[in-house]
């Protein structure tokens, strides 16, 4: 497989995985669990946003790794 073509595939896969952890991040922010954890203050609020906000990396981490590797 050419490095454009794992671009390509990468790109959508990175597309789909941004769509699906927004929504589940939305999801769970509406949670029982977590709007009880909210009531403690805003601080919570913004912890568990950004976090969750920056959750996404870690598994698009693999993605852009072999997305970037050379050709053989």
């Amino acid at each position: 497989m050419t490095i454009r073509q794992r671009k390509f595939i990468g790109a959508i896969l990175l597309l789909i995985l941004v769509v699906f952890w927004s929504l589940g991040i939305m999801a769970l922010s509406q949670s029982a669990v977590v709007a009880a954890w909210f009531a403690s203050g805003k601080v919570a609020q913004i912890v568990f946003y950004v976090v969750a906000g920056m959750g996404w990396v870690l598994p698009a981490m693999p993605l852009i790794r072999w997305m970037q590797r050379p050709d053989a």
